[in-house]
């Protein structure tokens, strides 16, 4: 052993490996353990009862070797001679006893010391009492101590624990309180984008600052708001600016902390949530994800209201924000997702005056977003904004703040001392596509289907014009994807019909390649049909773009299932719409086939240099086929942009709003195979 190591002493894992720190649960196990132990104790010694008349002989006999009597209770015991005892106990298991006891109820003790004294006892005779008043007083009663004991400690663990809670706190709200004096704030100079939502926000907390400018001309402050929006785009980070802003106290509260095993504590919660907040109005209360608590009513199987608990709580909700009792100076935030599934009693005005939609950023937001996000990252030189904007539509604020956060975890990886445009690129990569898997083996077959199915995608979306703009080619298994083509989706404001058709007939090309080029299909193309089917099913029953069933559309856009049966339309109509399916992807697919065996040579050339680079890229595509024609609508609008903001203010953007619903179904990059 070296001279400079020294032995180290570790505790046993069973004593938790450090100090020992008593506690209540403590003093249960010990006081369990007593009991046990008194329990248990003179179990080695057997007794048995027997006739004082058979006591008498066994002492006259000289059976006993001593003699113990209570005199309190008129009880003797004694003590068996070993020779003895299978006189007494002739029992065959109680054959081997060493030791043995008998136990007699005796006249009383002077009776019982002259019968001793006539037969001539010449062993030893103790007189004893038991059952003090203490040990009688500790026996009698505490039993019922430690039961009661036990029982304040169980209720007090079910209501939270110490602190002086007890179990008739469960019915107390559990919002948090935020109020001026917190130093953590979040202003509205932290939220980037969402320039009309801010706006109908900053006029409730104007109001609160400033109520007299509204109610002089007879105004009246809307006693609540609900935030909507898809995940992630900032209706949270809306409400913590408020809280930020506001001079006020502002409770916040998730909608699942009024759900509770208990019958009526949510009700309570409601009850004594808007008391505190009656009690320090003005104020502002935020409850979030509203729709754990104020789902329709009686939907739940078949409609016969099996969640009464949950409604109970609802209508206590209903009744607080606008029922019979005054709420002045308490307003109400809100935020969901799923706006389609609330009751419709809370979203009439005078619960939720305003709805304020919280869409998913622009471009023009993006480049706001972003400037926000890389204020604590070491950018490089090479690093274009304009152009991280251009490559993530559809993406929330949630989603860019995480790309930037993966891109300077990569720049570490890679032992930079700035963030680089590549970093961005591999970030986005990496979180639509997943992480590459170099080490998976393919044979050069699999490797060549794979090449050829992807290389169909890239050509057609190359020469038809509504299809996205391809990014990026590669072979390269991502994810659960053995090859993926990424694309920029257009952010458009409306989709027509002509659009659809050219966007799924370039998914359609990874199937009509392997048709064309290898005369057999593959399991690769799941992905594409599956887009390709909803697509086409959304255009004939959704969209009313069917030449069969034109200008018809059963989708419920409330989500509250209006229709009193399964499906809104017959069999016939079903049939046709099956049909109508059909018939528009086989158009599509053979005008992919068409494409393909026009440009042959073009996407053989692409398909090799593919198998050859793993990874092509927009400049290899404009070497084989040209420049495309035709000029992104992102570049557009960025060129639009730029144009007014050198005219006008900075703030005013006339670029029309994207449809979120497009943008979330388009988002940034389309995974193009998916092969098994």
């Amino acid at each position: 052993m070296a001279s400079g190591t020294k032995s180290i002493k570790k505790t046993p894992s069973f004593l938790g490996g450090g100090s020992f720190k008593p506690n209540l649960n403590w003093l249960f196990f010990l006081i369990f353990v007593g009991l046990i132990i008194y329990s248990l104790r003179g179990n080695d010694v057997t007794t048995k009862e027997i006739p004082y008349s058979q006591f008498e002989k066994l002492a006259e006999g000289k059976s006993l070797s001593k003699i113990d009597i209570v005199t309190n209770s008129r009880q003797a015991r004694g003590e068996l001679k070993k020779e003895a005892i299978a006189q007494v106990f002739v029992e065959k298991e109680h054959a081997d006893l060493q030791k043995a006891v008998v136990e007699t109820s005796i006249p009383s003790v002077d009776e019982t010391a002259k019968m001793l004294k006539e037969s001539n006892f010449n062993g030893e005779v103790k007189y004893t009492q038991e059952g003090g008043f203490f040990e009688t007083l500790f026996f009698t009663f505490g039993p019922i101590l430690l039961f009661v004991g036990l029982w304040i400690f169980l209720m007090r663990r079910m209501s939270g624990g110490g602190g002086g809670a007890s179990v008739f706190s469960v019915g107390k709200a559990k919002a948090q309180l935020f109020d001026k004096n917190n130093t953590a704030k979040i202003t509205f100079k932290d939220v980037a984008g969402l320039g009309e939502a801010k706006q109908e926000i900053q006029e409730i907390v104007s109001f609160l600052k400033s109520p007299q400018k509204y109610t002089e001309l007879g105004g009246k402050i809307p006693k609540g708001a609900l935030l909507v929006g898809p995940p992630g785009t900032g209706k949270t980070l809306l409400a913590k600016a408020v809280a930020g802003e506001a001079d006020v106290p502002f409770f916040s509260m998730s909608g699942s902390d009024f759900v509770e095993m208990f019958v009526g504590v949510g009700a309570s919660r409601v009850r004594d949530l808007f008391r505190q907040a009656k009690d320090k109005s003005p104020c502002i209360i935020f409850i979030d994800e509203i729709d754990a608590v104020g789902r329709a009513r009686s939907r739940g199987a078949g409609g016969m209201g099996v969640n009464d608990e949950r409604e109970n709580t609802l209508n206590q909700l209903l009744t607080e924000m606008d029922g019979f009792g005054t709420n002045s100076g308490v307003i109400i935030l809100a935020a969901t997702n799923r706006a389609d599934i609330l009751d419709k009693a809370l979203l009439r005005a005078g619960r939720f005056d305003r709805q304020i939609h919280v869409g998913l950023p622009d471009l023009q937001e993006r480049k706001e977003i972003f400037h926000v996000h890389l204020r604590p990252i070491k950018i490089g030189n090479d690093l274009d904004i304009d152009f991280l904007a251009k490559q993530t539509p559809g993406f929330s604020g949630a989603d860019i703040a995480n790309v930037c956060n993966e891109s300077a975890l990569i720049a570490a990886r890679r032992d930079k001392s700035c963030v680089e445009k590549q970093d961005f690129l591999d970030a986005v990569d990496r979180i639509v596509g997943g992480l590459e898997k170099r080490t998976k083996i393919m044979t050069a077959s699999e490797k060549r289907s794979i090449a050829y199915h992807e290389a169909g995608h890239a050509t057609i979306s190359w020469l038809i014009e509504h299809a996205a703009p391809l990014v990026k080619v590669t072979i390269v298994p991502r994810g659960e994807a053995l090859g993926a083509a990424w694309y920029l989706p257009e952010e458009r404001a409306i989709t027509t019909k002509e659009h659809l058709l050219d966007e799924m007939c370039a998914t359609l090309g990874g199937r009509a390649a392997e048709e064309i080029f290898f005369g057999m299909p593959s399991t690769g193309a799941l992905s594409d049909l599956e887009r390709v089917t909803k697509r086409a099913y959304a255009m004939v029953a959704l969209y009313g773009m069917g030449d069969d069933i034109p200008n018809l559309s059963y989708y419920d856009s409330s989500g509250m299932s209006d229709y009193s049966f399964t499906k809104p339309y017959s069999e016939r109509t079903a049939q046709l719409i099956d049909e109508e399916t059909k018939r528009i992807v086989a158009e599509q697919y053979k005008r992919a086939k068409e494409l393909l065996t026009t440009h042959k040579q073009q996407h053989n050339k692409l398909a090799e240099l593919l198998i050859e680079k793993e990874v092509i890229f927009t400049d290899d595509l404009e070497r084989i086929f040209g420049k495309r024609q035709w000029v992104s609508r992102a570049d557009e609008l960025l060129h639009d942009s730029d144009e007014s903001v050198a005219h006008h203010a900075p703030e005013k953007h006339d670029e029309p709003e994207a449809d979120d619903k497009q943008n979330a179904e388009n988002k940034s990059t389309e995974i193009g195979t998916n092969h098994e």
